[in-house]
């Protein structure tokens, strides 16, 4: 197969990938919830079996140190990379190591909101 037919695909795998899920999600969910009425359960009162989390203070600190790896990426290979070096290595490790950071970050602070 050659390159412009390999191309061709790549969007309509991912379009039906991407549909594919979503339909998966609606369908479990529509799923569970049929079978907690057949069990006599009420699914407007389903309680968060994972607790309290903050999924948006978890989504912005992980946006944040990822823009921070970003920004981090960028400025070492302006100053201190030669201009024939590769730094595709560098930015991937500095997004992941900062969006780790915010993940931890997220971490604590729930923590710390669990304990009061």
């Amino acid at each position: 197969m050659d390159a412009s037919r390999m191309a061709l695909l790549i969007p309509i795998f991912t379009t039906l990938g991407f549909f594919s899920l979503i339909f998966g999600i609606v369908y479990l969910r529509n799923k569970e919830r049929m079978a907690m009425i057949e069990r006599g359960m009420d699914p407007r009162l389903q309680i968060d079996t994972a607790g309290s989390r903050n999924y948006i203070l978890t989504a912005a600190m992980v946006l944040i140190g990822g823009g921070v790896g970003l920004f981090i990426a960028f400025m070492l290979e302006w100053a201190a990379l030669p201009p024939d070096y590769n730094p595709t290595a560098i930015y991937f490790a500095c997004i992941a190591f900062f969006s780790g950071l915010g993940l931890l970050g997220a971490y604590v602070v729930e923590k710390k909101q669990a304990k009061e």
